[in-house]
């Protein structure tokens, strides 16, 4: 049996840069920065201050305050993204085989802040105060399942964690779900909210964060010589994958058909990379295998780069091990560096910006690098995005337990 194409119709997020898709990506192209000081709660008394916070979010602007209030912040961030990418897909949900259609969306961590002020009031008032909504909202799934629920979706419907390559995943077993013909329609990504009193908390004690607290939106610089950590972010990132037939049948915009998927684990290290890169490099080849293209066709890679030590040596490890002769002149970009971090939504988020990169030709920047890192030595864009006709693209995913995800699309 031949395998069902899959292709991307619909593209929806909920950053600091914003929810409307085409001012994002302006965002990106110009070279701005979502980083800035923290608002939501107090930090002074924690060595990092900043973040990708999400200030203008109102769920009341698809949910009435009743609903809003049982539904934690991260499920609403994965329920925003997904009614944005629905409306971008032109999908009539009430036309289409709701049997057909179903959901995964990931998240490294849920419902972190439900945790929070439940166990607070556990401490402070004891267990007969604890709310009923407490698991309902910090239940990782809670997202997938807000959103079935949201749509009414009655096909395959669960969710992926995989700390920073959570969102990659869904997208990635989403896929298969079409092409084995077990629906036609998912809505997939991932979302995060873990930026929380404890969130950056724990990340402060690891040691894994940018501490530029006097300029923000320069504390996220992958590849650069003076990087010191990445930046906590919030938001999620979610996308319609459409069996290509049922889009076309349909009219649909296509933005750019999902070819390849590639996952592999590190079998190292709880939180650090192989430095070789060995299981990244493999993730990547098994999606181009995937793709049925090689590693020469790729026109763009939307690099993980986190803006850490030893993450930004290992990818560009992992990528002159794929590439090779072509490592050098192979456009590559962080957009961490826009964004910060999101951890589990980020595979979601960027694989919109790879979309947009390859439909509007388009490699956007690495904004902070400044001083590359000699040991990060490929073309990572730095500073202004440039213009490049793109046929296959790929995004790249890496997760503290050696979870590592590559996406590859292409235009149609």
């Amino acid at each position: 049996m031949a395998r069902r194409r899959v292709v991307i119709t619909g593209l929806g997020q909920v950053t600091a840069l914003g929810q409307d898709l085409s001012v994002f990506w302006e965002g990106i192209c110009a070279g701005k920065s979502g980083v800035k000081k923290i608002e939501r709660f107090d930090t002074s008394a924690f060595s990092v201050k900043i973040g990708g916070e999400i200030c203008d979010f109102d769920p009341m602007e698809f949910l009435d305050s009743r609903e809003a209030r049982r539904i934690d912040r991260f499920a609403l961030f994965a329920l925003a993204a997904s009614i944005n990418a629905v409306k971008d897909s032109g999908l009539e949900m009430d036309k289409i085989d709701r049997g057909r259609c179903g959901c995964i969306i990931g998240s490294g961590i849920g419902g972190l802040e439900e945790l929070e002020k439940e166990h607070t009031k556990l401490l402070q008032r004891g267990p007969d105060r604890v709310s009923p909504f407490c698991v309902p909202k910090l239940m990782v799934n809670a997202a997938s399942g807000n959103v079935s629920i949201f749509y009414n979706l009655r096909g395959p419907n669960t969710s992926v964690v995989t700390a920073c390559a959570s969102a990659a995943h869904a997208i990635g077993d989403a896929s298969h779900q079409i092409q084995l013909n077990l629906a036609d329609v998912m809505v997939t990504g991932g979302s995060e909210a873990a930026l929380t009193r404890l969130g950056l908390a724990s990340f402060c004690a690891l040691k894994a964060l940018s501490r530029q607290n006097d300029n923000p939106a320069a504390a996220s610089r992958p590849f650069d010589r003076d990087r010191d950590g990445f930046v906590l972010s919030e938001g999620a990132g979610v996308v319609v994958l459409e069996e290509y037939e049922h889009a076309r049948k349909r009219g649909a915009q296509i933005h750019a058909e999902l070819v390849g998927y590639g996952m592999t684990g590190d079998g190292s290290h709880i939180t650090q990379p192989l430095p070789d890169g060995s299981g990244a490099r493999d993730a990547m080849m098994l999606a181009l295998k995937d793709a049925a293209i090689d590693s020469s066709q790729l026109g763009y890679i939307n690099a993980h780069g986190t803006g850490t030590q030893l993450n930004d040596i290992m990818e560009t490890n992992a990528l002159k091990a794929l590439l090779g002769p072509d490592a050098q002149k192979t456009a590559i970009s962080s957009t961490k560096s826009h964004l910060g971090h999101l951890l589990g939504a980020s595979g979601g988020v960027e694989l919109i910006i790879t979309t947009l990169a390859l439909k509007n030709s388009i490699v956007p920047p690495t904004i902070n690098l400044e001083n590359p890192d000699k040991q990060c030595d490929l073309d990572y864009t730095p500073l202004e995005a440039r213009p490049k006709k793109i046929k296959y693209a790929m995004s790249n995913s890496f997760g503290f337990g050696g979870h590592n995800a590559s996406l590859v699309i292409g235009k149609v």
